[in-house]
């Protein structure tokens, strides 16, 4: 057994693959024999991540607020506390809160055998964002 204080930061999402205010506390970072990475993120009204994808996919939970999510070429669904999304490895998605609601959820990812958790892609246009929930 290994107890790990809490040492790190918050961070503030990266430009690069978020529009709108993110913040990130780090939850599991691969380590020894785990592949695991997961973080607890924050997110503001609107914001939302890029289109991207998983190499081993990816689950989120939601663990407060109102969001959106939706995976290239299907609906933009609506995601409350306590759902759960599964992202297929190669799958190209985005998520992020509501316009008018925060959200937070737990993101969990195997990373690669290169150590990425990731690959980022466009930014989500406010038209690809602005579609009504199914």
């Amino acid at each position: 057994m290994q107890v790990t204080r809490s040492s790190l930061k918050t961070t503030l999402g990266s430009r690069d693959w978020f529009t709108g205010s993110v913040y990130i506390d780090t939850v599991a970072v691969p380590s020894g024999g785990s592949r695991i990475s997961a973080s607890l993120v924050h997110f503001t009204p609107g914001a939302r991540t890029a289109w991207h994808t998983h190499p081993n996919g990816q689950t989120i939970f939601v663990t407060e607020g109102i969001g959106r999510c939706q995976r290239r070429g299907g609906p933009v669904e609506e995601l409350r506390p306590g759902d759960r999304v599964f992202f297929e490895p190669g799958e190209e998605h985005w998520h992020g809160a509501a316009p008018d609601r925060f959200m937070a959820h737990a993101a969990m990812a195997e990373v690669d055998e290169a150590g990425r958790n990731a690959e980022w892609g466009e930014h989500v246009t406010d038209v690809e964002y602005g579609r009504q929930p199914a």
